[in-house]
């Protein structure tokens, strides 16, 4: 379905932006950086929305994509804010990000 296809192309785009704007950056630097958190937690917002509206039937024919853990995580920066631990946000760029990548490349039609 074209829609899938659009909304896995966002969460790859976005997901290639958080690891350009993380590239040659450490914890140190981050976890001062507001901006930079900032930009990062949006996109991350963005990887879980655009998750949350990729139809169930292709959420449940790749069950190795974490989508309720990516939809959890948008839920988080989105509802708990006040509650955000910037070292949870950086494993999810350090960890997930990446591993997420390598799922959703082969599954985006060339771009």
């Amino acid at each position: 379905m074209w829609r899938d296809e659009a909304f896995l192309l966002d969460m790859l785009l976005a997901a290639r932006k958080v690891r350009e704007f993380t590239r040659d950056i450490g914890w140190e630097q981050f976890q001062t950086d507001e901006v930079l958190q900032h930009a990062a937690m949006h996109l991350i917002q963005t990887i879980g929305e655009a998750a949350r509206k990729v139809s169930v039937d292709f959420r449940q024919a790749h069950p190795e994509i974490p989508w309720q853990s990516i939809i959890g995580m948008r839920n988080r920066l989105v509802h708990e804010y006040f509650r955000i631990i910037a070292v949870e946000v950086w494993r999810v760029i350090e960890e997930d990000v990446p591993e997420l990548i390598a799922l959703l490349e082969p599954l985006v039609p060339s771009e």
